[in-house]
């Protein structure tokens, strides 16, 4: 059975100023994410894709043609966050410095209609902990400022088990911390996957990592989709010379996964 769209875009743009300022930082893209696909949107700094991954999130409307969520134009934030959530590179400007991170883990559930009992959202809170490899006692009375960027980004990913979308979008997860980390951030983002059935979108500038982790790939270079499809179409018959720059420029270690 085919799988359902998640995300529709149909000659998508995004646009920022007026007249002579007026700047495309989508330009005219169209693409579907399925159901429970992983897709990579691939692409360097300013390219586009960080704002293409902001319109998913329903914080930047198109500024002309279609853009939607399960074939609907997203109107309501609040709901479709119910729905769609995010993690960032950077996860202490996720969590604010003057409060507890279990407090903070547990507003989470300020996002539903109807709230669990306390008992059930400390146990959420419990088990989403555990499930990213931390006790419940290691973060017990901690603030953000007390952990290390590694420990930030498991409660990120905690905060994700909390709340349980179906689609999480992923901007440069690992782009702050060192190669151990990272294997274990996109173990418990696969985890993520399989327990919670979602649909993930990562950004990156790494077509290495993208081809490894992905269904899919969408690369991006001055505001448009210039190629996507498989990451072995993508990656063995590259059709536009910035895909092959970005190719040159991943790590010995990401060329030895695109060739096995």
């Amino acid at each position: 059975m085919q799988s359902k769209n998640i995300f529709t875009a149909t000659n998508s743009v995004c646009s920022f100023g007026h007249g002579k300022k007026l700047v495309k930082a989508v330009d005219d893209v169209t693409f579907n994410v399925a159901d429970e696909e992983i897709v990579s949107i691939v692409g360097g700094s300013g390219c586009g894709k960080s704002v293409l991954a902001k319109m998913m999130l329903g914080l930047y409307k198109p500024s002309a043609g279609t853009f939607l969520y399960k074939d609907k134009p997203i109107t309501n934030t609040r709901e479709h966050w119910r729905d769609v959530q995010a993690v960032f590179q950077d996860p202490f400007s996720c969590f604010n410095q003057f409060f507890p991170i279990r407090a903070q883990l547990k507003s989470a559930f300020g996002i539903y209609k109807d709230k669990p009992s306390n008992k059930e959202m400390e146990d959420r809170v419990d088990q989403a902990l555990l499930a990213v490899n931390v006790k419940p006692s290691e973060v017990a009375g901690k603030y953000p400022f007390e952990l290390s960027g590694g420990q930030m980004q498991r409660m990120l990913l905690a905060r994700i088990f909390v709340l349980r979308p179906k689609v999480l979008i992923a901007d440069e997860p690992t782009s702050m911390v060192d190669a151990c980390v990272r294997a274990n951030i996109l173990d418990y983002l696969m985890k993520l996957k399989e327990e919670l059935k979602m649909t993930i979108v990562f950004i990156t500038h790494d077509i290495g990592l993208a081809y490894y982790v992905s269904d899919k790939l969408f690369i991006m270079h001055k505001g448009k989709i210039i190629e996507q499809g498989s990451p072995d179409e993508v990656t063995q018959s590259p059709k536009s010379e910035h895909t092959v720059q970005l190719l040159e420029d991943i790590p010995e270690i990401h060329k030895e996964w695109i060739k096995a």
